[in-house]
């Protein structure tokens, strides 16, 4: 795909606290921009400038038709449905505005079947001399107990990776919900388990908080080098979140693919 006329906004969440937490969005517009599949590549975010708010006049250029909105997000939930819709006055999958301009709002990154490829591909670059038949591969959510639609999408790449038989265990664990992460090595009995968080970036939860439920002491430079690290007598990878994968911008291009299918067929 080739426009001249189609532009492209990345939505993401965003931290006040963080610059890592919007730097993958950065990434892989970059990556987009530099194919040149889109006339413009855009981002915006929740919690960091450029806003939502403003984004609604980054493409004024008369000769764009077209605007394809993808949100940064493991899941469908709360940002997607309510707030991101609210604040760029989306109608539904499809807006018209008053220029005659449409705006595409395309499924959230977290949806696409690549993702699983990516979770599997991860977990053997981490861990590539790890027999997959002695080794588990746990995927790693927030969870609450108030509600967290990430930890459902979580154990949804759980179960299609454990079709497949190709490790020992393939489990969810959540740093707030049952199963926990700090209680990894009740789940399962393989000598070798790989770690993934499921986010979209690194920040203070995959740099602190999970090495530290997960009993690592390490840091935060090696702990990506130092694979494996010995705890509680087995042999524990531990991976980058999985939205800092490359590959993300093949998804992000992927879902806009998929939005002009359904809306051309509708």
């Amino acid at each position: 795909m080739r426009s001249d006329q189609s532009a492209l906004l990345i939505v993401a969440h965003g931290s006040t606290l963080n610059p890592d937490s919007s730097a993958p969005t950065w990434t892989h517009a970059r990556e987009i921009q530099r194919r040149k599949v889109f006339a413009d590549v855009r981002c915006a975010f929740w919690k960091e400038e450029p806003s939502l708010r403003d984004a609604r006049f980054f493409f004024a250029d008369e000769t764009m038709s077209e605007v394809f909105v993808v949100p940064n997000f493991i899941s469908e939930g709360y940002f997607t449905q309510t707030v991101i819709p609210r604040e760029l006055e989306l109608d539904g999958p499809i807006t018209t505005r008053a220029n005659g301009q449409i705006w595409i709002y395309c499924e959230p990154v977290g949806n696409n079947p690549l993702v699983t490829e990516l979770l599997l591909a991860r977990a053997h670059e981490i861990a590539p001399e790890a027999e997959p038949t002695e080794t588990a591969l746990l995927i790693v959510a927030h969870g609450t107990e108030l509600n967290d639609n990430s930890a459902v999408a979580a154990k949804r790449e759980a179960e299609r990776i454990r079709a497949r038989g190709e490790f020992a265990t393939v489990a969810n664990a959540y740093m707030e919900e049952s199963p926990l992460i700090a209680e990894w090595d009740q789940l399962t009995n393989a000598p070798n388990v790989i770690v993934v968080p499921f986010f979209i970036a690194d920040g203070l939860h995959s740099y602190e908080d999970i090495p530290k439920l997960l009993g690592i002491e390490s840091q935060v430079m090696d702990l990506f080098r130092k694979n494996p690290h010995r705890v509680r007598g087995r042999s524990l990878y531990y991976g980058k979140a999985i939205g800092t994968d490359s590959r993300f911008a093949d998804i992000i291009i992927e879902q806009t693919l998929n939005a002009r299918s359904v809306t051309h067929a509708g």
